[in-house]
């Protein structure tokens, strides 16, 4: 177990390596530079620069270098000083950024995943050991709903129903007022009273996929030799379902965790612009329209980090509770 890990660890090195030049490769495949699009943005408002300026100005960022160096450069900054560049969008620094809509970014997506495995799991169940029942049905139904109804159109529909019928401001995270109040219990309660409408919104999608997901290896679980085993030996149902098949049938959550550490971070970009959301997701949207290629390139590499992280995760989780996987 113990070298597994570790071989996992060793491993993933090199990995982030690769990723880390094909990230800086790809923000600098689009033609032009952030002062192609700066550019572009003063010529919509009427105004221009010379060439000469234009020039000056990417060798102020350091665009006008070979793109090895800026790479060395970047990455180098990165692994020995935690710095992760100037956005030139912002012009500020990336890790002020980050860092400051990280935290808001974890925890609506820590409550969506907590929100989407406390409705999956026993629905799920549920539904598997009472198959064909009228709730079966009745859960089948909102699970497609749930996965067809896109997120964005989900939070457009509670923003109204929010609005119209509980007057409250229901775009962002604080109302008016609280945004830029000093910390208080005020704010605190501000903050939840909006915080349920984008929670609601991402754990839905999730919710309804996952469901369908138990349901069906619970019914390919209750269905096998060790299940009779346990109910010939005079076992209840309770202890049977909940001791043996659903251990098995939470393969796919732990199995998710690669994929939903770094979703953590990202969080939903559309649904977080619909709702006007504090988070990573448009300040990554931004960074990519605007060719901000250290903002963009320094979101895009925490994201690979914490997939590796979750892939890590993931396969001690299943190592952990599966003995088949353990002991293949």
């Amino acid at each position: 177990m113990l070298w597994f890990i570790v071989k996992r660890i060793l491993w993933s090195i090199p990995t982030m390596v690769l990723i880390s030049i094909a990230t800086f490769i790809i923000i600098q495949l689009p033609p032009g530079d952030y002062v192609t699009a700066y550019i572009a943005e003063l010529e919509e408002t009427g105004e221009s620069i010379t060439a000469v300026e234009a020039a000056e100005l990417r060798a102020s960022f350091g665009l006008d270098r070979p793109m090895i160096v800026q790479y060395w450069d970047w990455i180098s900054n990165i692994v020995f000083y935690g710095d992760f560049g100037l956005s030139l969008d912002w012009k500020l620094p990336v890790s002020d950024l980050l860092w400051d809509r990280i935290a808001l970014t974890l925890m609506i997506s820590t409550l969506s995943l907590v929100l989407t495995w406390i409705i999956a799991i026993p629905i799920g169940v549920y539904s598997a050991t009472r198959q064909y029942s009228v709730f079966d049905y009745v859960f089948t139904v909102l699970g497609f709903l749930g996965r067809g109804i896109p997120d964005f159109l989900l939070a457009l529909v509670l923003m109204w129903l929010g609005f119209a019928y509980f007057n409250f401001h229901v775009g962002g995270l604080f109302s008016p007022e609280m945004a830029d109040a000093p910390l208080s219990m005020a704010k605190f309660w501000d903050l939840l009273a909006h915080l349920w409408v984008p929670v609601v919104v991402l754990a839905t999608g999730g919710a309804a996929g996952l469901l369908r997901v138990m349901r069906a290896n619970m019914l390919e679980e209750l269905g096998k030799p060790y299940v009779e085993t346990a109910y010939a030996q005079g076992m209840g149902e309770r202890e049977v379902v909940w001791r043996y098949p659903v251990r098995v049938a939470l393969n796919p959550f732990f199995s998710t965790v690669g994929w939903a550490l770094p979703a953590l971070i990202s969080g939903d970009v559309i649904t977080a612009v619909v709702l006007n959301l504090p988070t990573t997701g448009p300040l990554l949207l931004r960074a990519l329209l605007n060719q901000d290629m250290y903002m963009a390139g320094g979101f895009i590499l925490i994201l690979s980090i914490f997939t590796i992280i979750g892939t890590l995760l993931s396969d001690i989780l299943l190592t952990l509770t599966d003995p088949r996987i353990r002991h293949a």
